[in-house]
């Protein structure tokens, strides 16, 4: 919990676990908060809009920007994940990101037209996910050998098919 009060949980009765709250700051005056479209019982991501028309070129990476900035807890990062009827029903993908908790600029989704003819975002158009998640902090403790394992250095196409 921060000094500010922003991080601290409140009471979810959907879940009977604490909400995480977290401060939002609207960046562009047309920004919408990230909601949850069936509620946080039933979605893990969070849908985010555009706050401006874009036009993506197939094979073109663009950001398109959300209006929206935030302040994580440490321990804590979102993650920005494509929305599968997007990719399904239009070749729209979204860049798998992360956003760290000392970030504090504009929410940009990286986004990628994977088909043959240009697709237009509209202004309010929903984008991308957002996942806030917990992570651990890592010390590496370097040495010679690693303890053994069923799968040991089997890699790519190790498990079959």
């Amino acid at each position: 919990m921060s000094s500010n009060g922003y991080h601290k949980r409140m009471a979810t009765p959907v879940m009977n676990a604490p909400a995480l709250q977290i401060r939002i700051k609207k960046v562009h005056p047309e920004a919408a908060l990230p909601h949850y479209a069936h509620g946080p019982a039933e979605d893990a991501g969070m849908d985010l809009r555009a706050v401006e028309r874009v036009v993506l070129s197939p094979g073109v990476a663009q950001g398109v920007p959300t209006g929206l900035a935030i302040e994580l807890p440490p321990g804590y990062e979102a993650q920005i994940r494509p929305r599968s009827g997007m990719a399904l029903k239009h070749n729209i993908t979204v860049n798998f990101g992360t956003i760290d908790p000392g970030y504090r600029g504009e929410i940009r989704a990286v986004m990628f037209n994977l088909g043959r003819a240009d697709y237009v975002i509209e202004k309010g158009d929903r984008i991308a996910q957002l996942v806030v998640a917990r992570y651990e902090s890592v010390e590496w403790v370097e040495g010679e050998d690693l303890a053994d394992s069923q799968r040991g250095a089997g890699g790519f196409g190790s498990s079959g098919r």
